[in-house]
């Protein structure tokens, strides 16, 4: 998967494209590879990076939504169950299976979590992770040490799916190469064609070199997420909004905050969610919020009282909880949600997808979540074939292996994450034993995963490498700081690059970096 490769594939190309996806996120990468591996030419289109927004900063589950429940959405709550179970079985070397544990102050708490849990393990059915089942007070501090044990009842135990989405969406943007997908990061459309009304193609911009290029589709897909009514103005500028945006935050501890390998699920909060507190990547991660907002923005900013809010909760909970001065890093993802003239309570509002194809043919697919990313590729790849005269071919993704599917890599150890790439990456590191170095003592990232990311993946700057290549960045902003200048040199050495190159990227990453850091 090689960026100069790609770019000459669209440079070259005399034939129209059957689709051209707009947006690099979990949807746009879905929807490339549902309909590359039914045998169509696509070309997908990034702005920044491959999951640059909301795609790598997510709260790291695989989940039915368990809160969906109590709203009585059992057939969203049914639908990402089974789509966790196709999730885990195509990339078994990223989905985990999770146990979670909901404290209970009152019998009552006890009774009424451990009964929808009932539930939420029959919605489950053959696709279950593992049977819930109610804890004694006794069993639960063991499990929890770090629990507040005052008025503790016991708990309720039960399973759900973990992983790095950021590491699968690289893994899924693969998966569309193999396919025979071409895939561009830092490519910006700023137009939409048009051939008698009707969208035909898309100009964009190479962001890295200023370079404008023109490509024709049989039909467009948006699926750009938190900025899918821009692009739709791009078609029609008086286009209504059909999404509501929220952001929601995470903090990011020691793991001392929870030592344990059981994830703690705080099922009612202030703001109408659940607030998870869970082990991730040898640290502490708690979150989310649900803060509505006007705008969306590629880095998003916490608010002071989202910080607040997630650090008062904890307290609640943790007999020691974290404090102010404990956060490593802040991370922020923006939520595209279906909008509803009813409410104006973005957590009440629908994570169920929408697809829109408007009066220009322009098809639009927004909302959903990272659990049903596949069942919402495939529902919007039918849709555009319905709309064009594209050949009907079925969707092949429920038993399609998704890049780095290994069973056994876990022999790699720090590498395991990278399934069966693993083995390639660890060749490096006996071929040439510098790059078997640490980056951080404090975390498990070696240079030659800098190398592999520049080398296979396409990653361009310093960000993509320390945010989402690897996860320094989110794990401990101070760390990423550190380790900054060594890792641009690393990727210098690869993309032939000076020490202007070199200086600018970490002083562009330093500021990045601060929105990540506890200055709020």
């Amino acid at each position: 998967m090689i960026r100069a490769e790609m770019l000459n594939r669209v440079r070259t190309r005399e034939k129209v494209w059957d689709f051209i996806i707009i947006g690099g996120g979990a949807t746009g990468v879905g929807c490339a590879v549902d309909a590359a591996s039914r045998g169509f030419d696509v070309l997908l289109l990034e702005q920044s990076d491959f999951g640059k927004g909301t795609s790598s900063r997510s709260t790291k589950l695989i989940h039915g939504g368990v809160r969906y429940l109590a709203s009585g959405n059992l057939s969203l709550v049914r639908e990402a169950l089974k789509e966790r179970h196709t999730l885990q079985k195509n990339a078994a070397h990223l989905v985990k299976n999770q146990s979670f544990i909901v404290p209970c102050y009152s019998l009552w708490q006890k009774s009424f979590y451990g009964a929808g849990l009932k539930i939420y393990n029959f919605l489950s059915g053959k696709y279950g992770f593992g049977k819930s089942k109610i804890l004694s007070k006794k069993e639960t501090l063991k499990r929890l040490p770090n629990v507040k044990f005052q008025n503790l009842r016991g708990s309720v135990l039960y399973f759900d799916g973990q992983f790095d989405d950021a590491r699968l969406l690289i893994n899924l943007v693969k998966t569309a190469a193999e396919q025979g997908a071409t895939v561009l990061n830092y490519t910006k459309v700023f137009e939409l064609t048009k051939r008698e009304n009707k969208v035909d193609g898309v100009r964009f911009q190479n962001t890295e070199t200023g370079e404008e290029l023109t490509a024709q589709a049989k039909i467009v897909i948006n699926a750009t997420g938190a900025f899918c009514d821009a692009v739709r103005r791009l078609s029609n500028e008086k286009e209504e909004k059909i999404i509501a945006l929220s952001q929601g935050i995470h903090l990011v501890f020691d793991k001392k905050f929870l030592p344990s390998k059981n994830a703690v699920m705080i099922p009612k909060t202030s703001d109408g969610r659940v607030l998870f507190v869970i082990p991730w990547q040898g640290k502490t991660l708690i979150g989310t919020t649900d803060t509505p907002i006007e705008n969306a923005e590629l880095e998003p900013k916490p608010l002071e009282s989202e910080i607040e809010f997630i650090l008062s909760t904890a307290e609640e909970y943790l007999k020691e909880p974290p404090k102010r001065e404990d956060i490593l890093s802040v991370f922020v993802g923006i939520r595209p949600l279906v909008k509803s003239a009813k409410t104006k309570n973005t957590a009440a509002l629908s994570r169920d997808h929408t697809i829109e194809i408007n009066d220009a043919n322009l098809l639009t697919v927004t909302g959903g979540k990272w659990t049903t990313y596949r069942r919402m590729a495939e529902d919007a790849v039918n849709q555009a074939i319905a709309k064009t005269d594209l050949p009907r071919k079925p969707c092949v993704t429920k038993n399609l292996k998704i890049h780095g599917f290994c069973e056994g890599s876990e022999r790699f150890s720090d590498l395991a994450i990278y399934g069966a790439d693993a083995e390639k990456i660890q060749k490096l590191m006996e071929e040439n034993s510098n790059l078997a170095e640490k980056l951080h003592e404090d975390l498990p990232y070696r240079a030659a995963e800098i190398v592999w990311a520049v080398r296979f993946e396409m990653a361009q700057t310093l960000e993509d490498i320390l945010a989402r290549r690897t996860r320094v960045l989110f794990l401990d902003a101070k760390a990423a700081i550190e380790i900054a200048p060594h890792v641009a040199e690393i990727m210098a050495a690869e993309l032939g690059k000076d020490e202007i190159w070199i200086d600018g990227q970490i002083e562009n990453f330093i500021e990045i970096a601060k929105n990540y850091m506890n200055e709020y």
